[in-house]
């Protein structure tokens, strides 16, 4: 009996070796073809007898699969995922059986698959289509890992794209591998467009200087790190998504690491406007005024974070700070004056709910005299701004005047703002 059970025994691992041989023969001819659909299901056919496979089989089958899988470079997303994991669980594999057979090989295809991602992120990238560009940066990252910055760029463009799902999984992870994107970047001037350029090292630098003699003033710039953006871009998604409690975590901790740094300041601030704590924030935006009060930007995102809060006192004193530093910055006359407005649109509320009565028509010509007031507020800020600054070009600005003066029913100024800003926007 004994004996029989053997024979059985041996007779079984014989057909599975067989068995193993003829699917990835199968595997094999189909890519000779370049049957890729073929391929891939005699890939998955093997893939189940793999534990059984001798190191050897193993090598050729998990570069067969890959091949099989990348498809000459017409592989889906997903494909191109498994073809990766696929070519490092080879090299890891003949790395540890000692005997490199495929892995030359392997490294080429990754190289392939590298430079072809790496050409369309640059080209989806520059025609705009940022969520392809992201996840060709995704992929370079995921070709290899040491090049984080892909990563850092792919998190970048998916939250310009609000696709805040993936940016937030790409900046947590960041975040988790330390990145602060500090390098040391070399550049010189090229005599013939007088413009700067980077060079990938500071040898080749200085060879296009010293002896090419194509380039002058060598410079060598280290890049800040990027850490803090990554931890204010985390706290703004989770601000987004509604996690507020993550946020204020997030900016709590960067702000100890980074107690310098102003707009992390006024991350934090927002992120308390969030959860209620107006009072914490508003003693944040006036020491970020303190520090640095002749800021024109800050100053102008101080008070964009106040009005987001409805810190209307706080937010009207920076914008015109703002001004006084820059006369000519058309964002902050714009919101002084939206600040106006939206204090005669909030009246509107009441006066849609008063009724027939006596004592409601008074009510109601009392809320139209301090709506008209407010808009007229909101248009001599404009109009100043525009006496201030006689060339000045922005459609905007004209517009929102037209808009006033239209719901002032004053029809003449209406039509002078209005042409005015025709005129502007057909380049006249």
């Amino acid at each position: 009996m004994k004996k029989l059970m053997t024979l059985v025994l041996v007779f079984t691992v014989t057909a599975m070796s067989f068995a193993q041989k003829d699917e990835v023969k199968a595997l094999e001819k189909a890519l000779k073809k370049s049957n890729f659909a073929d391929a891939k299901s005699a890939a998955a056919a093997a893939e189940g007898m793999m534990s059984n496979m001798d190191d050897k089989m193993k090598a050729k089958f998990l570069f067969l699969k890959a091949q099989a899988l990348y498809a000459n470079g017409a592989a889906s997303d997903s494909d191109l995922d498994k073809t990766i994991t696929t070519l490092e669980e080879l090299k890891n594999h003949e790395s540890s059986i000692g005997k490199l057979r495929y892995t030359e090989d392997a490294n080429e295809i990754k190289t392939e698959i590298y430079n072809s991602f790496l050409t369309k992120a640059n080209k989806a990238f520059e025609s705009k289509n940022l969520a392809v560009a992201s996840k060709a940066y995704e992929n370079i990252y995921k070709i290899s890992p040491k090049d984080t910055s892909f990563l850092y760029n792919a998190a970048l463009l998916s939250a310009q794209n609000n696709d805040y799902e993936t940016s937030l999984k790409h900046f947590l992870k960041l975040k988790e591998l330390g990145y602060t994107g500090i390098k040391m970047s070399y550049l010189a001037t090229n005599k013939e467009t007088g413009k700067e350029e980077p060079f990938i090292d500071k040898d080749s630098r200085d060879f296009s200087v010293k002896t090419l003699k194509t380039h002058i003033k060598p410079v060598d710039r280290k890049e800040e790190s990027k850490r803090a953006i990554i931890v204010k871009n985390i706290a703004s998604i989770y601000v987004a998504q509604g996690e507020n409690d993550k946020a204020l975590a997030y900016t709590s901790d960067a702000r100890k690491e980074f107690p310098d740094d102003k707009e992390l300041l006024l991350t934090e601030a927002v992120v308390l406007t969030k959860v209620g704590n107006n009072e914490k924030a508003l003693e944040l935006f006036k020491k970020a005024l303190k520090e640095d009060p002749n800021n024109a930007n800050l100053n102008f995102n101080v008070g964009v974070t106040a009005m987001e809060a409805n810190q209307y006192d706080v937010a009207k004193s920076a914008f015109q700070q703002a001004l006084n530093i820059k006369p000519d910055y058309v964002n902050a006359a714009m919101n002084l004056s939206f600040i106006e407005v939206d204090k005669g649109n909030a009246l509107y509320e009441e006066m849609n709910q008063l009724g027939d009565s006596s004592a409601d028509y008074k009510r109601y010509d009392e809320l139209k005299a301090q709506k008209d007031e407010l808009f007229k507020a909101g248009a001599e800020i404009l109009e100043k701004f525009v006496q201030n600054n006689p060339n000045l070009k922005e459609a905007g600005v004209y517009n929102q005047l037209a808009n006033i003066y239209s719901a002032l029913g004053e029809t003449e100024k209406y039509n002078t703002y209005k042409d005015k800003a025709k005129e502007i926007e057909s380049g006249n």
